[in-house]
């Protein structure tokens, strides 16, 4: 065999975060001779952990979703999960989530803060009961995508058929309540602090049906047992198992989709019957090259990339990590493993709005101490997402210390400015400080002392690290044209490219987008693969 046979693949897989994994396997398991290329060393993208000084930290997902264990079921990995428990706070005001059954607590807690809204607050729950119901509805059943229909009749019978009538009266509803969610609630609340005490913790332009079903989808959280990495790692063991082949390490600079050729930074060739684009989409529109595709291909290309030009990418995400020497019970006493807190009622207001837009369209007329005011308020009154690993897995954390991450959503714009600036590690520091400040006089008061090590991820690191233009975690935004098709009647389509025998998966080829999403396109791709080349 010389070298290009050896180099010849039934399909390539680029990206080999959670939705490459996943496209990646199913072929693999199917008999297909795959490639799997990853630019990291490692692989799991956003879905992925590490290990400092005895700590266990997860460098995307805090948890994951239950619709991951009919994967998990479906492969027969070997992996253990646990219950991730949610909380939600305000003030000295915490409350555990176990869906509909703390959603009169929630109302609760929204009276003590807001007693002059209480009808507001009685017409909102009202609205977040219904979407519950729906969602319950959508998720009511094992998702078909990893049952075999053909064979299992009792499923289709009993489950699946029932099911359809419901689930398509759920999704005609859920259509009407895709308004963002901070537009929707103006129509039933008065106070703008209490609808960025709901609402300010999602992307900007996130639809109602999607913030207002939070409730049920904390409930399905789980944890896999030493981080949520390990569910990359077992994608990869079982890949390698079905004899797939992968190569980390590697960036691919050119694709010339005439001739069905990929090339990577080392001037590599590699041949693909499909291949399956599971990285930064604006980056796939770049290195393409058409040659001699017919005119109809071309034409819609240049169209889709156009689109996905004009398209931005969502907010990103800074997210502070901490070695702490207090043990895991000072938290458990007050919150479970995976917190949502506001250390205050006030809410961002317009300081995440039009003051940032503001502050970044005449960024040469700034300085410093201006930025540094505006940052002091948008962390004081900003929602943080908080996880402790630990609380789930006692073994990834040193005896008696305790692994925080406190994450909250940061526009990448900023950080982009800020590092032409010449400032950017004492920026970093600055938000590592303040968070650290802000959660010490609110949520936990020996936290300030009892801090061993600290460090950060930007949202430059995430574009760094994982790729995504403007180290954009769930794709696209809200606020702009969204280029990919990315309602949920049509996510099977949402993989399908301009070039026949080119699929895209993952985080870019829909939104609203995350782990659920990364599986289910890269399932859809693998299948369509299979499908058509029996």
């Amino acid at each position: 065999m010389n070298n290009a046979d050896q180099k010849r693949y039934d399909a390539i897989i680029v990206g080999g975060g959670l939705a490459g994994l996943t496209s990646a396997v199913f072929l693999s398991q199917a008999g297909k001779k795959i490639l799997l290329i990853e630019k990291n060393v490692e692989f799991g993208g956003l879905v992925n952990s590490f290990e400092r000084d005895g700590f266990v930290f997860d460098a995307g997902a805090r948890a994951i979703l239950g619709v991951v264990l009919a994967m998990l079921k479906d492969l027969n990995l070997d992996i253990e999960v646990v219950s991730s428990k949610v909380s939600l706070g305000v003030e000295d005001k915490i409350i555990g989530i176990e869906g509909h059954n703390s959603v009169s607590e929630y109302r609760d807690l929204l009276v003590s803060l807001y007693p002059d809204s209480v009808e507001d607050i009685d017409a909102f729950i009202e609205v977040m009961v219904k979407i519950m119901k729906l969602i319950d509805i959508i998720y009511g059943i094992d998702n078909p995508l990893f049952k075999d229909i053909k064979r299992d009749k009792a499923y289709v019978m009993k489950e699946l058929l029932p099911w359809l009538p419901k689930f398509i009266f759920a999704m005609s509803r859920i259509e009407r309540l895709s308004k963002p969610s901070d537009e929707y609630l103006k129509q039933i609340i008065q106070d703008p602090s209490l609808i960025d005490i709901i609402s300010q913790h999602f992307f900007k332009g996130t639809p109602t049906f999607f913030a207002l079903s939070y409730f049920t989808l904390y409930s399905s959280y789980v944890y896999p047992k030493g981080g949520t990495g390990k569910l990359a790692e077992a994608l990869v063991e079982k890949i390698q198992a079905f004899n797939g082949d992968i190569l980390p390490n590697t960036v691919v600079k050119k694709i010339h989709a005439d001739q069905q050729v990929l090339v990577d930074e080392n001037n590599n060739e590699y041949y693909y019957e499909d291949l399956v684009w599971a990285a930064d989409l604006k980056s796939f529109y770049n290195i393409v090259s058409l040659g001699n595709l017919a005119p109809k291909i071309r034409k819609k290309f240049e169209t889709t990339k156009a689109l996905m030009a004009k398209g931005r990418p969502s907010e990103s995400v800074f997210s502070l990590y901490l070695e702490v020497d207090l043990p895991v019970s000072y938290f458990k006493e007050s919150f479970n493993g995976h917190l949502f807190y506001t250390p205050s009622r006030k809410g961002l207001g317009n300081i995440n709005k039009n003051e940032l837009k503001g502050m970044l369209g005449k960024w040469g007329e700034t300085d410093k101490k201006e930025v540094l005011s505006w940052l002091d308020r948008f962390l004081e009154y900003n929602t943080y997402e908080i996880a402790i690993p630990a609380m789930r897995d006692s073994d990834l954390a040193p005896e008696g210390k305790t692994g925080l991450i406190v994450s909250l959503l940061m526009e990448a714009e900023l950080f982009y400015k800020v590092e032409e600036s010449g400032w950017y590690e004492a920026f970093r520091r600055e938000i590592e400080n303040k968070i650290i400040s802000v959660l010490s006089e609110s949520l936990c008061p020996e936290l300030k002392d009892k801090v061993e090590k600290q460090f950060s991820f930007t949202p430059l690191s995430v574009e760094n690290r994982v790729g995504s233009t403007g180290g954009a975690i769930v794709g696209w935004s809200f606020e702009a044209p969204i280029p990919v098709i990315y309602k949920m009647q049509q996510v099977n389509k949402s993989v399908l490219t301009p070039i026949p025998n080119i699929y895209q998966v993952g985080q870019w080829a829909y939104n609203p987008a995350g782990t659920p999403t990364c599986i289910i396109t890269g399932k859809l791709a693998a299948d369509r693969i299979t499908k058509e080349n029996k």
